[in-house]
């Protein structure tokens, strides 16, 4: 089963990121948000382009937004996800972040 994600930048829809049926992962920009010169990437290791990136495990900038150590295991066990389930954690947590980049569980 597919799950996607939103991925905001400064509060701005900046594209979706999907754990694929296969067990890979996906982040493609948004259209809009390509063509518009005042927005940034949501990270250096994910510049803007139109081709969607992909990859055999959670990108390394998106793993890095969910908690670590005993806040993941408290996490995971309060919201009943498998601590090694970073995408799940990521989808249930990241709407709460401290930089500027969050992550919505859901359609776009």
């Amino acid at each position: 089963m597919m799950r996607r994600c939103r991925v905001y930048n400064h509060d701005r829809f900046a594209g979706v990121l999907e754990e694929l049926d296969d067990g890979t992962y996906r982040f493609r920009y948004d259209a809009a948000y390509l063509v518009d010169d005042t927005t940034e990437p949501v990270s250096l290791t994910l510049p803007k382009r139109r081709e969607p990136y992909t990859s055999d495990h959670l990108f390394p900038f998106f793993y890095g937004l969910t908690a670590e150590g005993a806040n993941r295991q408290l996490q995971a066990r309060l919201l009943g996800i498998d601590e090694d389930d970073a995408f799940g954690l990521l989808m249930a947590t990241g709407s709460d972040t401290i930089g500027s980049v969050t992550v919505k569980a859901g359609e776009p």
